[in-house]
């Protein structure tokens, strides 16, 4: 069987850099961050990270409200990025409608404000009586890939993934997979998330934030740096449209990147943990899958949240299977780790680099940690060709994956 080669022709982005692509791109290029002290945080006992990176919500009211009130932020969030997406692609509305484009959005979980809301009515007394009808489609997993899909009309394969901060890059995995058999002409892919003390509660107790940094938000999370102290969650969202190539091709696009490689895997031994031998595996399938060596990969995006743990393991994955020959680089430290949507930001931004030839720097990274030297740290903007990137992303409970995009030359 001939697969189908498969191109990247819209992309769409909200995020604690702002509404759109141009802002994520803009923020990044002046050394912005997004993290800041979050406000009434304090009143959470226990809770050790104070600072966040959240989104503005705005012009949430364009979305008409029969729509709206079965939105939680992350599912509006995850509307204005596939807007944003579907226009750069220049596809038309009742395309959407055709059975032949489908669409898989990754989350963590359903609206973590919503979920809190509803624990706060039920559990006290033990009463239903006073939760809203609409509330159970706010909380549900694949609640931004329903809403999504509902509100553009989407008619054809819907499904979501979840699993933490790989949920978007498996999403993206997933489309590639579907367009390259066949089964699908185009996909609206990505991920959202959305900020809340609970959610980095859950990262808090298992001494995975950071909290040295409370009182100067700006100076954390730190990548790979010898200051680290764990990660700061974001919130927002990344929409791709993936596209069968010919299809692309016949009717003009514009084309960011094909991508020619995927491949997502368990490490089978620590939920909490990452682990070396299997992010080496993980990102030697994907070379193969897309038939590449080492060598000729010229960009790896990082996941590296700044956690002890986590950068020691990626970084010497890294030089195992490339040397300190591929420059590396990591942008949580511009907008905080987006969990279930960092896969599909962080790809945008990358892809954003490869057409400007330019990498951007880890933010924050001052000095390398001693356990994550060997590799080729990007500490400051370089201007270089990308024709093929590597994007990773490891979630909690094993998960892994790893995404490999190539530049399309112009016809």
């Amino acid at each position: 069987m001939q697969l189908k080669r498969v191109v990247i022709t819209g992309v769409g982005a909200v995020c604690g850099l702002g509404q759109d692509v141009p802002s994520l791109i803009e923020g990044i290029e002046q050394g912005k961050s997004a993290v800041r002290s979050m406000e009434g945080w304090d009143r959470y006992n226990g809770l050790r990270c104070l600072v966040g990176a959240p989104c503005e919500l705005k012009n949430e009211k364009e979305i008409p409200r029969q729509y709206r009130r079965l939105m939680g932020r992350m599912s509006i969030f995850a509307v204005q990025a596939s807007q944003q997406a579907i226009a750069d692609a220049g596809i038309p509305q009742e395309s959407l409608s055709s059975g032949r484009i489908g669409c898989i959005i990754g989350s963590t979980m359903g609206s973590a404000e919503s979920l809190n809301e509803a624990f706060e009515i039920i559990l006290p007394n033990k009463d239903l009586t006073q939760l809203k009808s609409t509330q159970f489609f706010q909380c549900v997993s694949h609640t931004a890939t329903m809403n999504v899909s509902r509100y553009l009309g989407i008619h054809g394969y819907v499904t979501a993934t979840s699993a933490a901060c790989a949920s978007a890059l498996q999403a993206l995995g997933a489309g590639y997979d579907l367009i390259r058999l066949g089964r699908q002409e185009a996909m609206v892919c990505g991920g959202a998330e959305e900020l809340h003390p609970t959610v980095t509660g859950s990262f808090d107790v298992l001494v995975a934030t950071s909290a040295r940094y409370n009182h100067a938000p700006h100076q954390t999370p730190r990548p790979f740096d010898s200051k680290r102290d764990g990660l700061v969650c974001g919130e927002g969202s990344g929409m791709l449209l993936l596209e069968e190539y010919e299809r692309a091709r016949q009717r003009g696009a514009r084309i960011y990147a094909e991508i020619i490689g995927y491949n997502t895997s368990g490490n089978g031994i620590n939920v909490s943990q990452s682990y070396k031998e299997a992010i080496v595996s993980c990102m030697s399938e994907a070379l193969q899958d897309a038939s590449l060596t080492p060598q000729d990969v010229d960009y790896i995006n990082a996941h590296a949240t700044a956690t002890i743990q986590g950068d020691k393991e990626e970084a010497e994955a890294i030089r195992e299977v490339f040397g300190n020959s591929v420059p590396v680089s990591s942008l949580k430290g511009y907008f905080g780790h987006t969990l279930g949507a960092s896969g599909s930001i962080e790809l945008i931004a990358s892809l954003i680099m490869m057409k400007k030839g330019r990498i951007y720097p880890t933010h924050n990274l001052e000095t390398v940690s001693p356990e994550c030297e060997g590799i080729f740290h990007v500490q400051e903007c370089l201007n270089r060709e990308i024709r093929v990137l590597l994007k990773n992303c490891f979630a909690f409970g094993g998960i892994n994956a790893a995404l490999i995009c190539k530049k399309v030359p112009s016809e």
